[in-house]
């Protein structure tokens, strides 16, 4: 086994953590409902309660998603969705239905529910999320991840403190989509701004075959690690600039250069220390809390996660396994 390295430290003070694709935090609604701030790329979906007698057993055997509420159904497909369901209880003699909600569930409010409820985790978006409770909130949590002969994470591991583990639990397969998780304290996620900048400012960054050509053109310096492009512009002028490249790309047959329009958000913070970070990982502090991202190494997937706890029930550790 190979000798273990620490990504760093996390806080907790909710005592409740959540684990998910750190891309996907763009779609986080905290304690407002999702279609409150649903990027326009994203498609208006609606949740479903489970209701009746046999709704447990209706529920368990539908075997959509975990518990009695069915999250992010997309709207174009309800009336299907539900009609599909009722026609599973008639099959398996359920007395049970649908009822749909007047608004969507909020995220934090999610995070509530499947605790509360044993559930292993649940759906942002059709893209599997894992929230854990009874975490330690007065003490950081160490984060490590073991490496594999290519430097490639065999896995990652929260430790949780307590004592020798008496059980080990697979909780759920944890969803990624863009190549990189997040661990976080749930409530402190209300805070989250992922692309909103904090400041006010944005950066530009563009790179490519062309990319030198571009900037002696546009007298743009080099950024390093063959990369060019304007720091710290107000944002409004850094997207009219990203306007202009990008119908710039347009007109060309092959284009030659890539770019990236940066605002100063919470997520370009932690990308900012992921980048360079000889371990691609970066902790920053939002909402209260130590947030940690950190790349797979092995791109996208789904990775079982793991809980243990000790005999008295307190939490010993959480980890992920990447490499199986």
């Amino acid at each position: 086994m190979s000798e273990r390295v620490t990504l760093g430290e996390i806080t907790c003070p909710s005592g409740e953590l959540v684990l998910m694709d750190g891309g996907y935090l763009r779609l986080w609604s905290g304690s407002r409902p999702p279609e409150d701030g649903r990027p326009g790329d994203i498609p208006p979906g609606v949740d479903f309660e489970i209701d009746g007698p046999d709704a447990d057993a209706a529920a368990r055997s539908f075997d959509r998603q975990h518990g009695r509420t069915l999250y992010d159904i997309p709207e174009h497909a309800a009336e299907t969705f539900a009609a599909g369901f009722d026609a599973h209880c008639r099959e398996h003699g359920h007395d049970a239905h649908l009822r749909r909600l007047e608004r969507q569930v909020p995220h934090r409010e999610r995070v509530r529910r499947a605790i509360a409820g044993g559930e292993p985790g649940f759906i942002v978006s059709g893209v599997p999320v894992v929230p854990l409770g009874g975490v330690p909130a007065d003490r950081p949590l160490r984060v490590t991840a073991e490496p594999d002969e290519e430097g490639c994470w065999l896995s990652i591991r929260i430790d949780a403190g307590g004592g020798p583990v008496a059980r080990r639990l697979e909780m759920a397969h944890l969803g990624v989509d863009n190549a990189r998780f997040v661990f976080a304290d749930a409530g402190a996620l209300d805070e989250w701004r992922h692309d909103e900048p904090i400041d006010g400012l944005a950066d530009l960054v563009f790179w490519g075959r062309e990319a030198a050509q571009l900037a002696a053109e546009l007298r743009v310096p080099s950024i390093g690690d063959g990369e060019f492009g304007w720091r710290d512009l107000p944002a409004f002028v850094a997207y009219q600039r990203a306007l202009n490249l990008e119908e710039r790309r347009e007109r060309m047959q092959r284009p030659m250069f890539n770019f990236d329009f940066r605002p100063h958000s919470h997520h370009f913070q932690v990308m900012a220390l992921v980048r360079p970070a000889e371990h691609q990982a970066g902790v920053i502090r939002v909402g209260g809390a130590d947030v940690m991202f950190a790349m797979t190494t092995v791109g996208d997937g789904y990775f079982p996660v793991h809980a243990e706890w000790d005999a008295a029930g307190r939490l010993v550790g959480v980890e992920i396994t990447i490499a199986y």
